[in-house]
């Protein structure tokens, strides 16, 4: 089972006597809360104590035509690094930049280690770990709070619950465990205001989304938790709220570890614990007061009302222009410190933990056993990745109004601009004919493949957070994604047919209609199809919006208007045999033409008498009606599977 860790069982809310529910979020001032919410949770919360030794990180060094024959060595980033992190403590990772802070938390958390040679051991209340271990039992929260802006803070929270919680949870469970979530960590404000998405819509503050990434993980109720800068980007105010939402979680028996940079006098406060690193060793492990005392035992004592976090930090700081100097104080601090008696006693309850596991193992066991990576079923993981991406699609009015809007608007301009009213032709109605029809398979196409250029830029970010999670699988997401947009991929094609079609002059007949229409909706799919190849590849939107029209104007040029399909040169031929506008086109005109049979003509030479010759005139041939269609829907399948293996792709190399 993957996270053994969740809860058995859930307090209830605290109620008003108004019937309303209490905000029971722990506060200082609220010890009695504080209190029976810390029995509540830490009755079905296994404590753990987390251990490494003598971690040791080299850098790998990059092969290149500029190493040839130059032996470059590697860069010895952590130094025989050792650490414990004790239940119920708060305890802040900090160092100066370049001190290895980040490397430590990516070691102990088993990620971005590609580029890394690692050596040492981590483990979990004995119980030696690797990354789908750790994964089970730990949470991460991570510098950028990544969401969907569309969702309100309830929903993302009961997206998470349906698809992160225990399997064994029922959805009632599952939705209450989301409201003590919120209750937990003073959400309930603005559980129903969209999240918004930073830069771009308004939405809920810096520290409400900091607190909604706590809360995202809390889910699973993991004994284990590790935060990557939880206060950056945050006023003072904001910062200590954040940090006092981590305390309160600790006070319940929780495990948790935060890099912090530059925190105020009243955040630092906050901490427990500090884990100081300078020069990729540890300077100091333990309480504030200890670190207060060992750094005045070594010379440098904290000046009156002066923030002991900076003072750490600048003591340990290279400064530029006196590295020698800083770099021999680093060191004697970092020597006198692994000599004390505090770092040979971490050491040696490491040993102890690692020598005698079974002591603290228990229900442990059976979490750090390997399991599956997804605790939703697949039914479960499509319903709800489709309900998100549905709800995303439709949230903004204005954009849908703005599609409908896009389309009647064209299909009347064009409409009056190829206007025709009689159900005669002649030779100019020829060239106006074979016009509308490739002008209907050109702007259904450009709106279609630019419609779906951001659909995956956008939230590739956080599906790859997701993803690395367990919370879905790739092709979940991109089944979703794309079944959310086939709506929109039939009703718009039918729109723009209904109003143009009758307005231009195409042959005015009901199963003509009908069969130009459904061309239209495969067209419609085929260029959706090839701008979710684009999307799924591009960094950007910005990116897919430069490319798409370069790598589209070839399939337009051999789609047979521009160019004779008689006359493609041979070795480009295969650009017209994967051309949608190819084959849309040559079932749109086949189906005008075929059923003509007079065509009046004022000369008497150089004319088309009848739909069949326009036909051959072009190169095109009846006979390949429905070789046609079903060419159009293998174009749509090829087209949509290359997309979803770029995507698997791209998944796969992030994690």
């Amino acid at each position: 089972m993957n996270g053994s860790f969740t809860n058995k069982g859930y307090s209830p809310e605290v109620i008003t006597t108004d019937g309303g529910p209490k905000d029971n979020k722990i506060h200082p001032e609220d010890p009695e809360l504080g209190r029976q919410r810390q029995e509540s949770s830490t009755d079905h919360l296994d404590p753990v104590t987390l251990t490494w030794k003598d971690v040791n990180v080299y850098s790998i060094p990059k092969k290149g035509c500029c190493n040839r024959g130059n032996a470059v060595p590697s860069k010895h980033i952590l130094k025989n690094v050792s650490g414990m992190i004790k239940p119920g403590k708060l305890t802040a990772f900090m160092g100066s930049s370049g001190a290895g802070k980040s490397t430590l938390m990516n070691v102990l958390t088993f990620r971005n280690s590609g580029d890394l040679k690692l050596d040492g051991e981590i483990r979990v209340n004995g119980v030696k770990v690797d990354k789908s271990k750790i994964s089970n039992i730990s949470a991460y929260v991570q510098q950028d709070d990544l969401f969907v802006g569309t969702m309100t803070v309830r929903e993302q929270l009961t997206f998470r619950a349906l698809l992160r919680m225990d399997k064994s949870k029922s959805r009632e469970e599952r939705l209450q465990k989301v409201e003590e979530i919120i209750q937990e960590l003073g959400l309930k404000k603005c559980a129903d205001t969209m999240i918004g998405t930073p830069g771009k819509t308004k939405g809920i503050s810096g520290g409400e989304m900091k607190r909604l990434s706590f809360a995202s993980e809390l889910l699973t109720n993991p004994p284990l938790m590790f935060c990557d800068e939880a206060t950056s980007g945050l006023d003072s105010f904001m910062a200590h709220n954040v940090i006092q939402s981590l305390k309160s979680l600790v006070k319940q028996g929780r495990t948790i570890l935060c890099t912090i940079h530059q925190p105020s006098s009243d955040v630092f406060e906050l901490f427990d614990e500090v884990f100081l690193l300078a020069e990729g060793r540890v300077a100091f492990s333990g309480s504030v007061n200890d670190a207060m005392n060992f750094f005045k035992s070594n010379g440098h004592t904290c000046p009156i009302n002066y923030n002991p976090a900076d003072h750490f930090v600048i003591t340990l700081a290279i400064e530029p222009g006196r590295e020698e100097q800083c770099r021999e104080k680093v060191n004697k601090i970092c020597d006198n410190f692994e000599a004390s008696s505090a770092y040979k006693e971490i050491k040696s309850k490491t040993d102890e933990l690692a020598n005698h596991p079974e002591e603290h193992l228990k229900q442990m066991m059976e979490t750090l056993t390997d399991s599956s990576r997804y605790e939703a079923s697949i039914f479960q993981q499509v319903k709800s990745v489709f309900w998100r991406s549905w709800v995303t699609n439709i949230r903004d009015p204005m954009v849908v109004r703005i599609k409908f809007a896009q389309t009647i608007f064209f299909a009347l301009v064009l409409g009056l601009v190829y206007l025709k009213t009689s159900d005669s032709y002649n030779q100019q109605d020829i060239m106006n004919i074979n016009g509308v029809i490739f002008i209907i398979i050109t702007n259904l196409s450009f709106t279609h493949v630019f419609g779906v250029l951001n659909v995956f830029p956008l939230e590739v970010p956080v599906f790859m957070r997701e993803y690395g999670t367990g919370l879905y699988n790739v092709a979940v997401y991109y089944l979703s994604k794309t079944l959310v947009e086939i709506p929109f991929l039939i009703i718009i094609p039918i729109i723009f047919m209904s109003i143009l079609y009758w307005m231009s002059g195409l042959i005015r007949d009901a199963d003509a209609f009908l069969v130009a229409t459904g061309i239209s909706i495969l067209v419609s799919n085929a260029a959706a199809s090839f701008g979710y190849v684009i999307s799924t590849a591009v960094p950007s939107t910005t990116a897919g919006l430069a490319i798409a029209p370069a790598l589209m104007i070839p399939f337009l040029l051999f789609g047979g208007f521009f160019l004779n399909s008689g006359s493609t040169p041979d070795y480009l031929v295969w650009l017209k045999y994967i051309s949608w506008f190819f084959y849309g086109n040559e079932i749109l005109v086949v189906n005008q033409w075929e059923d003509v049979t007079q065509i009046s003509c004022t000369t008497s030479s150089s004319c088309i008498s009848n739909g069949a010759l326009v036909i051959s005139s072009l190169n095109f041939d009846k006979d390949n009606f429905y070789l046609d269609i079903g060419l159009l829907f293998a174009l749509i399948a090829a087209f949509r599977i290359i997309a979803f293996l770029i995507l698997l792709f791209r998944a796969k190399r992030s994690h």
